[in-house]
């Protein structure tokens, strides 16, 4: 008979443990881009790193551009899904 609480506590660890990544995004204006190293910093001073992530080709500093990526929770970010100009 023990065995059934346990099997409830051990299926909701599991569960929980086992939780989809969210998907999230921001919006902000550039104020430095590296393509070199395709590293955005928004004005509030957020260092983005895009991976292998297509960016349009006129990006410069001044843009505002919204930047969804995929949120681990506490963890942080994942990674740079999309980027697109909000301007």
């Amino acid at each position: 008979m023990r065995l059934f609480p346990n099997l409830i506590k051990a299926t909701f660890v599991l569960a929980t443990l086992a939780a989809p990544a969210l998907a999230d995004e921001v919006t902000g204006e550039i104020l430095a881009y590296d393509r070199q190293a395709n590293i955005i910093i928004f004005g509030d001073r957020t260092v983005w790193l895009l991976g292998a992530l297509l960016v349009p080709g006129d990006l410069t500093a001044g843009y505002t551009v919204t930047l969804t990526f995929t949120s681990d929770g506490d963890n942080g970010m994942k990674k740079a899904d999309a980027l697109t100009r909000a301007n």
